[in-house]
């Protein structure tokens, strides 16, 4: 009894904490809000994609680029989320030249290989990301992502909590904005199309 009233204590606190930092970024994003300078989100990475590549931010240079954080094995908000941007690049057309960084935040699973599989599914401009755990923190903290480990079960299993804002940056890699997803992909895509 004991046992699992500290994982429901544990649970909570990390929930609560991640709910505190989601909704920090979430009022730094708020038209209106005070915002952080551009330089405040975003910075230098160098983590590798399935094909044994590293992908650096000096490689996104020169196009509008969108950032996404989660994991594969994220039951529902990752799988959504890669699933309308592939709506909304299908609707831009094959030739427009824009990337998608889809970081791991669970290093430990999502291996570059894992990665590569699973983005297969979704549109090709969509890359996966991974890397030792220091350059993930790394990439994180430059984001101002929260991640935490959630344990699921007695077995050792465990969830992500993490933040899920889709970042675009601009052709020198600076911090827009959020990107949403909750419009049609043609009015999505329409406003990509002003940064290419």
């Amino acid at each position: 009894m004991a046992k699992a009233a500290r994982h429901l204590l544990l649970s909570i606190v990390i929930l609560g904490v991640g709910l505190l930092g989601l909704a920090g970024v979430a009022y730094v994003m708020m038209p209106g809000a005070a915002r952080l300078p551009a330089v405040a989100i975003g910075g230098p990475f160098a983590l590798s994609d399935g094909n044994g590549h590293v992908v650096t931010d000096g490689d996104m240079k020169g196009r509008p680029f969108l950032v996404f954080f989660g994991y594969t094995h994220c039951p529902d908000i990752c799988p959504t989320s890669l699933f309308e941007i592939s709506q909304v690049l299908k609707t831009m057309g094959p030739d427009k030249k824009i990337s998608v960084l889809f970081v791991t935040v669970d290093p430990a699973r999502d291996t570059p290989a894992v990665m590569k599989d699973y983005v297969a599914d979704f549109d090709p401009r969509i890359i996966g990301l991974s890397g030792d755990p220091a350059h993930i923190q790394s990439v994180e903290k430059a984001y101002r992502v929260y991640a935490r480990k959630a344990p699921t079960s007695e077995g050792g299993d465990y969830a992500m909590d993490h933040t899920a804002i889709v970042y675009l940056m601009d052709k020198d890699g600076r911090f827009v904005n959020a990107f949403n997803l909750e419009r049609p992909p043609e009015a999505a895509a329409k406003e990509l199309e002003k940064y290419l």
